[in-house]
């Protein structure tokens, strides 16, 4: 099963270590998701992680960083809900409904699906389904090797999300919980806790 990482909305000085960090530890895919930010701060990101992993990271907003740098592919949302004209590469996107994914993974190579738990990072943004409607979803092959889980994953919930049949699981509270951006000085508890998630999965 995937494990990918969504970052945090916000900019922050020790970003580029830990993110590197985490793709020495495995990460598999990085969603780099930094809404009403300048192009200029995503491409110094980027410039600040190793050029080798740029094939694993997924961009949200400033579409032509895709080609620029390389990266793995663009993410559609309501804020970018279409790819640039003649874009060829990799494309996902976010769906909150079972038709919006049976619609959606006719044309990207994956979406994610949330909230299936209450989530971490947003607070009011509960989950949308039950256990017995993400299990006919995937008796149904609504929920299959295109469809990754989100919303409110961490340590507790992660094999659940295996159990139910999905491709990966998306993070992005479950694992910035782990380190106050504001004051920690020291990431190992995150990537500890990164470890824990990827022993859990393998």
């Amino acid at each position: 099963m995937k494990l990918i990482l969504i970052t945090t909305p916000e900019y922050f000085v020790e970003e580029d270590q830990i993110l590197t960090a985490l793709f020495e530890e495995g990460l598999d895919i990085l969603h780099l998701r930094k809404p009403n930010t300048e192009a200029i701060y995503a491409e110094r990101l980027l410039t600040l992680i190793p050029e080798k992993y740029h094939k694993k990271i997924v961009i949200h907003d400033h579409f032509y960083l895709c080609d620029e740098y390389k990266l793995k592919g663009i993410h559609l949302s309501s804020r970018n809900p279409l790819a640039p004209d003649n874009y060829s590469g990799n494309i996902s996107a976010s769906c909150h409904t079972l038709e919006e994914v049976k619609a959606d993974k006719m044309t990207c190579d994956y979406v994610f699906l949330s909230p299936i738990f209450n989530s971490i990072s947003k607070q009011g943004y509960l989950s949308q389904f039950s256990p017995e409607e993400i299990r006919d979803a995937m008796k149904a092959d609504i929920i299959d090797k295109k469809v990754i889980a989100l919303g409110g994953i961490d340590e507790s919930n992660i094999l659940r999300v295996k159990d139910f049949g999905f491709e990966g699981a998306a993070i992005m509270g479950g694992l910035w919980s782990k380190f106050d951006q504001n004051y920690d000085n020291n990431y190992q508890e995150l990537i500890n806790n990164f470890r824990k998630l990827k022993q859990l999965i393998d």
